[in-house]
């Protein structure tokens, strides 16, 4: 039985016409992508010399008394920022030490990384990246776990600069394993699932798919909680909006249209400020005939707010900051 199950979510479904059409496009955006960073990169490389040659001319047109005052003074700035920085990375860290008591649990569910090539590894890290960050800035934090964190996977997480100091569970069990007297609580969240999540219930365990997928594994994490007898439901987007084609959500965006309703309490707000434009349907365009379908394991890319999570370097400065939140963190 096992093998039988092994065997079915190892070959993946043959790819259609129109999925070939958006690997195309797909690769057409990242080779378009690749101009963009370098382009980016030579501007910002030209505007920190324009900087350090202003505050070297500076310095040589004012007398040696106003040169020492010049100095001092950017050094009092950097010593406040720094201190800021220290204070908040301290309430940072009190906020998700008591979510660990009193937090939201949401599961990554990182069983399926021997489906995954080295390349949508290397996405799946950089999206679990995003999500920490933007749990460590929230005003309630939920409690994040990674669960079957083994093996290559593993090893994609430990190349990241401050993981080691994250405050996340990292569970080398699976989440059967990991939960196992609390079973009745575990509720994977798939797009497949027919009950809808109306509210978050603070004693469930959430559990997401962490896949980067391309559309080649529809209904696996559905087949997966039916299997293991536990429950599952789907996010309410097609109550709130339609998207503007047939796409699934990322990692990342799950795990902060969460965080969002924790906070406000309002889905579709969530909704709204997460979920990009250019994914939703607006009223009278010809593309609102896309249904929304697959689970909530990958999917497109959100190039404006998170570019960084197909593995470029971060290039932007919400990007460098959530990067040195992680590290710091």
């Amino acid at each position: 039985m096992e093998k039988a199950m092994e065997t079915e979510q190892t070959d993946p479904q043959p790819m259609s016409k129109n999925a070939k059409k958006k690997l195309l496009k797909q690769q057409r955006y990242e080779a378009k992508k690749a101009d963009k960073k370098a382009f980016a990169k030579e501007l910002k490389k030209r505007e920190v010399e324009r900087k350090r040659k202003e505050w070297d001319e500076k310095l040589t047109s004012v007398s040696q008394e106003e040169r020492e005052k010049l100095i001092e003074g950017r050094k009092g700035l950097r010593k406040e920022r720094m201190e800021k920085r220290s204070e908040e990375k301290e309430r940072k860290i009190e906020k998700l030490m008591e979510a660990k008591s009193n937090g939201q649990n949401i599961v990554i569910d990182l069983e399926f990384s021997h489906l995954m090539n080295s390349s949508e590894l290397n996405s799946l890290v950089q999206q679990i990246m995003y999500c920490y960050a933007v749990n460590s800035r929230c005003t309630s934090p939920a409690h994040l776990w990674l669960t079957s964190c083994v093996g290559e996977m593993q090893n994609h997480l430990q190349r990241l600069p401050g993981y080691d100091k994250w405050i996340i569970e990292k569970e080398n069990r699976s989440y059967i394993e990991a939960f196992q007297d609390q079973k009745e609580k575990l509720v994977y969240l798939t797009a497949d699932s027919e009950n809808v999540l109306n509210e978050l219930d603070p004693k469930a365990i959430y559990i997401i798919g962490g896949l980067v997928d391309r559309n080649r594994w529809k209904g696996i994490t559905m087949r997966k909680a039916e299997e293991q007898g536990i429950q599952t439901a789907k996010l309410p987007i097609g109550d709130y909006l339609k998207m503007s084609s047939s796409q699934v959500l990322t990692v990342n965006q799950v795990v902060e249209i969460i965080l969002k309703f924790l906070e406000a309490k309002d889905w579709k707000d969530s909704f709204f400020q997460v979920i990009p434009q250019r994914k939703r349907c607006e009223d009278g365009s010809r593309d609102c005939d896309g249904e929304i379908e697959g689970n909530v394991n990958g999917g497109e890319k959100d190039e404006k707010r998170i570019g960084m999570l197909e593995g470029e370097d971060v290039e932007n400065k919400d990007d460098l900051k959530i990067k040195r939140q992680c590290i710091e963190t």
